[in-house]
């Protein structure tokens, strides 16, 4: 309740609208997360049903991720000029109804054009949710409702596979993404009525060339982590190296062209501010080393240990049960005591138990596997909190937006390099004279390298 009582001096919105005004942003968060959480699942009934093969209907998750990614930084500054409300409430109207289009799609082709055109409803929302709940709770509360924000989608990533299962069992997967129809009516009602206005908007006009530049890099990013990802073949790998060129091409023009632009596109003296630049670094690490083991585990699981896939799906929950005790207290903590000294305890934690992982005995208990996998939670939302905190604390008001979407940038792309990464490592398996254990224990050796290296960068913006 706490969240909801004024005090003299308060910024943000008067204690009694913050309520509903929350509940538009985490319900369009839940929705946002769970649609990436659950069709992943139903990509088999998918190829099954529309006729294709498992290689093709993957296009349904990629689909998506990738309009994401394209769109983060152009949203981030088209939301300065058009206000956070007036973004967040077409980004989840479009998100809605081509949540339906999804649900009504016959074919491959139309329900990828549909992903994509969700993808970008998606982006709108996503770029700016951290921003918004700045502008919707006072200062003094940020790190406790970021707790919360992190709290809701450690929740969603536990529940959305048992629902999407429950789902798949008793209806069909067109209902994955029908659900969405209610939930975003009732957002936008509630965004409308209870959002608040922007005060002051940018009137100089979006740049476009730097758009461009922009989603050729983003977008080229991605396609090349996607390549490295796949088996290694003579195709694959000439598609990774022309991505990656087109991606270090594209990212040098958009540097350039925002160091000499009168209204860029993502200001780079954002990252001016020491705090800020480092807790983005440590993000985009972090994210990068529970990708890797979001895809190891599941090998260590089911191909080394020979748990079912059931089994090894139940094995994931401690994770998210681990964020969902940790990160509500390191939020409220974050308030009151130095954040990044809190978010590099969470990641010393985090790094302790991936090592716990990587010490798993050969043949291992649920049980034993559980509580590894719950300290490194834990030691996560610990972590994730505080460091977001951190980031839209340090950059002035009129830049929160450009920081809510490097959060989000450093989060997506930290996750898809940590995809390509453990591809790399995992398609070794058949030139390697190893057990596919050994594979995945390197694996899960990289990311644990990458938790000590993020907790460098951490522990060096302590005395900043």
């Amino acid at each position: 309740m706490a969240l909801f009582m004024s005090q003299a001096g308060d910024d943000g919105l008067p204690g009694k609208e913050r309520l509903f005004a929350m509940l538009a942003v985490m319900i369009t968060t839940t929705m946002n997360v769970f649609d990436g959480s659950m069709i992943n699942i139903a990509l088999p009934q998918m190829s099954t049903s529309l006729g294709v093969s498992a290689s093709e209907a993957v296009w349904v998750a990629n689909g998506y991720l990738l309009a994401v990614a394209m769109s983060l930084a152009i949203f981030s500054a088209l939301a300065t000029r058009i206000g956070f409300r007036k973004q967040f409430i077409g980004g989840l109207i479009l998100f809605t109804l081509s949540s339906v289009g999804c649900a009504l799609s016959s074919s491959l082709s139309e329900l990828v054009v549909m992903r994509f055109i969700q993808g970008i409803g998606g982006a709108a929302t996503l770029s700016i949710a951290p921003a918004l709940l700045r502008t919707i709770f006072p200062t003094r509360l940020l790190g406790r409702i970021l707790g919360m924000n992190a709290l809701l989608v450690a929740t969603c990533t536990a529940v959305a596979p048992l629902v999407s299962g429950a789902l798949l069992v008793t209806l069909s997967w067109p209902w994955l993404f029908m659900i969405n129809a209610p939930l975003g009516v009732v957002a936008v009602v509630f965004s409308k009525r209870f959002l608040p206005q922007s005060v002051q908007l940018d009137t100089r006009p979006l740049d476009k060339i730097g758009a461009l530049f922009s989603v050729i890099m983003l977008g080229s990013t991605i396609l090349c982590a996607n390549s490295f990802s796949k088996h290694a073949t003579s195709d694959s790998e000439q598609q990774a190296l022309f991505y990656a060129v087109t991606a270090l091409v594209s990212g040098v023009a958009f540097v350039y062209r925002q160091r000499r632009t009168i209204a860029p596109l993502l200001p780079l003296d954002i990252f001016s501010n020491q705090r800020f630049s480092l807790s983005a670094i440590t993000s985009f690490i972090s994210f990068i080393a529970q990708g890797i083991i979001f895809i190891a585990l599941p090998f260590l699981y089911e191909g080394v240990y020979g748990y079912s896939p059931l089994t090894s799906a139940l094995l994931f929950l401690p994770w998210p049960v681990g964020i969902i005790l940790a990160a509500p207290h390191a939020g409220r903590l974050a308030d009151k005591k130095n954040p990044a000294m809190i978010s590099t305890f969470g990641l010393v934690t985090f790094g302790i138990g991936s090592l716990l992982l990587i010490g798993l005995p050969q043949t291992p208990s649920v049980l034993d596997i559980a509580w590894r996998s719950l300290v490194c939670g834990i030691g996560f939302g610990l972590f994730q909190s505080p460091n977001n905190r951190e980031m839209m604390a340090n950059v002035k008001a009129n830049y929160s937006s450009y920081a809510s979407g490097v959060l989000a940038m450093m989060r997506t792309f930290g996750q898809c390099l940590g995809t390509a990464v453990i591809g790399i490592i995992l398609s070794q398996s058949d030139s390697l004279a190893s057990s596919s254990g050994n594979i995945v224990h390197l694996g899960l050796w990289f990311a644990s390298g990458s938790v000590f290296l993020a907790i460098l960068f951490s522990v060096s913006r302590i005395k900043k």
